[in-house]
C-alpha cells in the first residue's frame, strides 16, 4: 500500500492535505486529538471538520492520539511501517500569546512532538518524504529591523533595499532575536527537521509558512487572522487590533496553494531543505486593508478597536520570497488571490454558522 499520513488533519493544513492527498494514496492517516480546542476554547474545535473529512473520503482513518505521547504514536507506525511514503507534519499549538501561559505544553507540543514524528519516521518509514510545516516566526522580530516607510494603509519596506521586490528569503538570520516562547518553539522544531535530513539523509523539507488560510480555519482571536477577522464581520464581534496602528502587513497564502508546495516537493524530495511559504508579493494584506476587504465582501460595517500594544514577536511587516521554492520547482505556483480565499473563508464560515450576507 501507499499511505500517507498526516498530523494535525482536522485542522487547515491538515485537512487540506487530507483533501489533496486522497485520491494519490490508498489510505490517508490521520492524527488528532482536537487539542487545538484546548488552546482556543469553542473557536478551535476542530470536531466539525474531522466529521467532515471522515464523511467525504472514504480511505481516510482517524487517530486521536497525542503526539507528545511515544507510546501512542509507535503503535501506528509499527502497523503501517514502510508503507508509509509520505508525512505531513502539521500538528502545532500555533499562537504567540499562548505559548507564554504554558511553555512546557507548547514545547512538548512544538518541539518535543516534532522529534517523536522523526525518530518514529527514522525508525519505522526511514524511506518516507517528512513535510514539517514550520513559521515565519523562526525569523524572531529581526524583520522589524528592516527599513520599513509608513503608507496610508499599510507598512512597507523601502524599494532600495534588496527584499523590496519579492520579499523575505530563507537566508534573513534567525538568531540573536525576540521570538515569543511559541517561535522558539517552532526554531527548535525547524532545526531538528532539518538535522534529520543532513544527518540522518531522510528526506526532510521544512515549509516557513507566512499567515496560512482558507475556507477550513476554525479561527480564533489567538489564531487564524484572516478567519477570525472575516468571522468578526459575519457575526459582528468586536475585533481588537494590536499595535502598529492597524498597518501591520502579511501574506496569505490559501491551504491549497500550500499543499501543492507539499506535493511538488514529495514527487522530487531534496533532503534538510529549508523553503519560505507564504502569499509573497501575489497575496499580503496590511489589516487595515483586510478589514476593508471584510466589509467589502460581508457589506457589514466591522466593530473594531486600537490597541496600542502589539503582540510580542509580531511582525510589522513580511512578505515571504518564495524564488527559491519555485527555482527548484518551476511548475509551482499559486493558484488563489486574496480576495478569491477571503470569499471562500466567508462563504465557508456562513455555511457553516447558518449566516446570510449580501
Amino acid at each position: 500500500m501507499n499511505i500517507a499520513l498526516v498530523t494535525g488533519s482536522a485542522g487547515l493544513i491538515g485537512s487540506e492535505s487530507v483533501a489533496f492527498l486522497a485520491g494519490k494514496f490508498d489510505l490517508v492517516i490521520g492524527v488528532d486529538n482536537n487539542l487545538r480546542q484546548y488552546f482556543f476554547g469553542a473557536d478551535g474545535n476542530t470536531e466539525w471538520n474531522r466529521n467532515r473529512i471522515e464523511e467525504a473520503f472514504g480511505n481516510y482513518k482517524h487517530y486521536a492520539a497525542d503526539i507528545r505521547e511515544v507510546s501512542q504514536l509507535e503503535p501506528i507506525f509499527k502497523e503501517y511501517g514502510t508503507d508509509i511514503k509520505m508525512i505531513v507534519h502539521a500538528a502545532a499549538q500555533p499562537s504567540h500569546d499562548w505559548a507564554a501561559r504554558e511553555p512546557f505544553t507548547d514545547f512538548g507540543v512544538n518541539a518535543v512532538g516534532t522529534l517523536n514524528m522523526l525518530e518514529m519516521t527514522r525508525l519505522h518509514a526511514p524511506e518516507a518524504v517528512f513535510i514539517f510545516t514550520s513559521t515565519n516566526k523562526v525569523y524572531g522580530d529581526n524583520p522589524n529591523y528592516l527599513p520599513l516607510v509608513e503608507l496610508e494603509t499599510r507598512w512597507e519596506i523601502d524599494e532600495n533595499h534588496p527584499y523590496f521586490e519579492n520579499g523575505i528569503d530563507e537566508n534573513h538570520s534567525i538568531d540573536h532575536t525576540k521570538h515569543s516562547i511559541f517561535g522558539a518553539s517552532k526554531v527548535a522544531a525547524d532545526i531538528m527537521v532539518q538535522e534529520y535530513g543532513r544527518y540522518f539523509g531522510m528526506k526532510t523539507a521544512v515549509f516557513r509558512g507566512g499567515c496560512l488560510t482558507g475556507p477550513n480555519h476554525s479561527g480564533a482571536q489567538l489564531h487564524g487572522f484572516l478567519a477570525y477577522l472575516m468571522k468578526c464581520a459575519i457575526t459582528g464581534t468586536h475585533y481588537t487590533i494590536f499595535g502598529y496602528k492597524g498597518k501591520q502587513v502579511r501574506d496569505n497564502i490559501h491551504s491549497h496553494d500550500l499543499v501543492n508546495m507539499f506535493w511538488h516537493y514529495y514527487q522530487n524530495p531534496r533532503p534538510g531543505e529549508v523553503y519560505n511559504a507564504g502569499g509573497g508579493r501575489f497575496a499580503n494584506c496590511s489589516m487595515l486593508e483586510a478589514i476593508a476587504l471584510c466589509e467589502q465582501i460581508t457589506g457589514n460595517k466591522l466593530s473594531y478597536s486600537y490597541s496600542e500594544t502589539n503582540r510580542i514577536g509580531d511582525h510589522i511587516w513580511y512578505v515571504s520570497d518564495l524564488s527559491k521554492f519555485k527555482s527548484h520547482y518551476p511548475d509551482w505556483n499559486w493558484e488563489y488571490g486574496l480576495v478569491e480565499t477571503l470569499t471562500q473563508i466567508h462563504d465557508g464560515i456562513s455555511s457553516r454558522l447558518g449566516v446570510k450576507t449580501v
